[in-house]
């Protein structure tokens, strides 16, 4: 079975819809960064964009790109991964419930504050009308909803899918996380050099995938592994059987894209993973440059996708070599959550 990337488009704390970040990225001092916002009266009307929240733009904007700029006018499904949902819209509507005794209440707050508002948004703007879900796990929400999409595939019921992570940082969520110690700084023993430390950043990322492979394929989708608190060896059994299904060997993979972010906690799963199940094979990183948030591995997606669309892997993503890699023709994502959740997905140049 296969499934092709036809496009990928994002909103982060990089540069809008735009790959500019892949030769000269925006770089941040700060542990807690917003997203950059797009023009976003050259995308939606004004009376429209007054009733979204900024993440229902972002999304409305990323998935309108994504499906414009693919061979697809109507995917056949829209499945969503967000970890936090419109909490921003939730804090709004709670923090004047109880401003306002529970009276006065705006309805549109209340409307767009559940999670699946999302897909269904997205849905209606598109209009839509074929399968729509959302997947709320959060460091995996965008491969639940990735894998979910893989199946339908797999099984026939679909040709095409729009598939999203999106993800807002509230300044009352990050002082949330902030007191339990998520926003760690970075100490030695991590990959990435001091003053590259953990820090927030927002997630609007959209793919359209195809069954078929078209001229505007990027890359194919060779698999897709999500595991729950995993022993070593059924972690290296899942790579194994991952790489057997593919025809290929760990010697044929380019590079493995990695979640390392500042944090030693975190870090120490990755490089202790790293030196048993790939050793050797050099590493390469995404949240120095995208930021940490619960669907941050879709912006990870999105830059190994665009690794293999550019044919080249520049400089700064680079975490356990200087050695350029050219013409790379298979990328292997590896992501882990509090060491209870990974997953593997193997993207394949076409």
């Amino acid at each position: 079975m296969a499934v092709y990337i036809e496009s990928a488009e994002h909103i982060s704390i990089q540069q809008p819809l735009s790959d500019t970040w892949f030769d000269d990225p925006i770089l941040y001092n700060s542990i807690y960064v917003r997203a950059v916002e797009p023009n976003y009266k050259e995308h939606l009307e004004p009376s429209q964009a007054r009733r979204m929240g900024k993440i229902l733009k972002r999304a409305i904007v990323t998935s309108r790109a994504a499906v414009k700029n693919s061979s697809i006018s109507m995917p056949d499904a829209i499945i969503s991964g967000t970890g936090l949902g419109c909490i921003e819209n939730t804090e709004i509507f709670l923090e004047a419930m109880v401003r306002n005794g529970e009276e006065l209440l705006q309805p549109t707050h209340f409307m767009q504050s559940t999670h699946n508002t999302i897909s269904s948004l997205i849905g209606i703007d598109m209009k839509c009308h074929g399968y729509n879900n959302t997947y709320v796990h959060k460091g995996v929400s965008f491969e639940s909803a990735l894998l979910d999409a893989y199946l339908q595939f797999s099984e026939g019921r679909i040709k095409s899918a729009l598939i999203g992570g999106y993800d807002e940082m509230t300044p009352s969520y990050f002082l949330l996380l902030s007191r339990i110690g998520y926003w760690r700084p970075n100490t030695e023993g991590t990959m990435l050099k001091r003053g590259e430390e953990a820090f927030a950043g927002e997630t609007s990322v959209s793919f359209m995938l195809n069954a078929e492979k078209t001229v505007q394929s990027i890359c194919r989708i060779g698999g897709i592994n999500i595991l729950y608190k995993p022993s070593a060896k059924t972690l290296q059994n899942a790579l194994t059987k991952l790489l057997q299904q593919n025809d290929c060997t760990l010697n044929d993979i380019d590079a493995i894209m990695v979640g390392i972010n500042g944090n030693k906690n975190n870090d120490r799963v990755y490089e202790e993973s790293a030196s048993t199940l790939f050793p050797d094979k050099p590493l390469i990183g995404y949240k120095h440059i995208f930021g940490e948030s619960y669907t941050a591995s879709g912006l990870g997606i999105y830059t190994a996708t665009t690794c293999l669309k550019k044919q080249h892997i520049p400089k700064h993503l680079l975490l356990n070599t200087e050695k350029e890699i050219v013409n790379p023709k298979r990328i292997l994502f590896y992501n882990q959550i509090e060491e209870k959740n990974h997953s593997f997905i193997l993207l394949e140049k076409n």
